[in-house]
């Protein structure tokens, strides 16, 4: 799958890894941001706050294998909303998984590890995907590759902390207290931080057609 810029042009900047530096802390927030929303944003602020991050990667996945594509935007739609969200210095945007040709969460990790062995990677994901965490392929594998930290949703909080995922690797859960800690520690480690609750939905926002999808996205961006 190729993507293209407004003007028909392959925008060659997102098909790259964001500049890093040996050392870095970096969390991969990843997900179809279809369409991205005030509530990936502030999941974005959180862990860089209070992971003490030093950048936070938005990947635009080209597909969910878990979920239906029918209404499924364009990437470079998305891809256009998610940079105008992620407006801030140490947030990057990139669909870099058009280049590694998987949309598998467990091969992007092992791929990114084996090109930059000297960053400390954290996967970043809300507490909604949580209770499915188990259907990801090779999802043991996430774990024992980079920590995990997972922030708040609303209505998910019960549900999350439930699920198969937490229960299976519940002693390998790091005090929310501690979550400045979780870069730099061997896996498997997850932690689980509280925020405030942003009930925004890209559910919701499917309701509208793709022009009011921009419209609603940029004004959340700007507020």
């Amino acid at each position: 799958m190729t993507s293209f810029g407004p003007g028909g042009e392959l925008d060659r900047d997102w098909l790259k890894l964001p500049h890093v530096e040996p050392g870095n802390r970096i969390g991969l927030f990843g997900g179809s941001f279809n369409p991205p929303h005030s509530g990936h944003r502030l999941v974005a602020e959180t862990v860089l706050r209070r992971l003490g991050l030093d950048q936070v990667w938005w990947f635009v996945t080209p597909g969910n294998p878990l979920k239906s594509h029918a209404d499924l935007a364009p990437l470079e739609l998305r891809m256009h909303l998610a940079r105008a969200l992620a407006d801030h210095p140490r947030m990057k945007v990139t669909a870099y998984e058009v280049v590694l040709g998987t949309p598998y969460t467990a091969r992007t990790i092992a791929a990114l590890r084996a090109m930059r062995p000297s960053v400390r990677f954290v996967w970043v994901m809300g507490a909604d995907n949580l209770a499915g965490f188990h259907r990801w392929q090779d999802w043991r594998a996430i774990l024992g590759s980079v920590p995990v930290a997972i922030v708040d949703r609303p209505g998910a909080s019960l549900s999350a902390l439930s699920s198969p995922m937490a229960k299976a690797y519940e002693k390998y859960r790091l005090p929310e207290e501690d979550a400045a800690l979780l870069p730099n520690l061997d896996p498997p480690v997850w932690t689980f931080l509280h925020a405030p609750l942003d009930r925004t939905s890209s559910t919701d926002l499917r309701k509208f057609n793709t022009l009011d999808i921009a419209k609603v996205t940029k004004k959340t961006a700007l507020s």
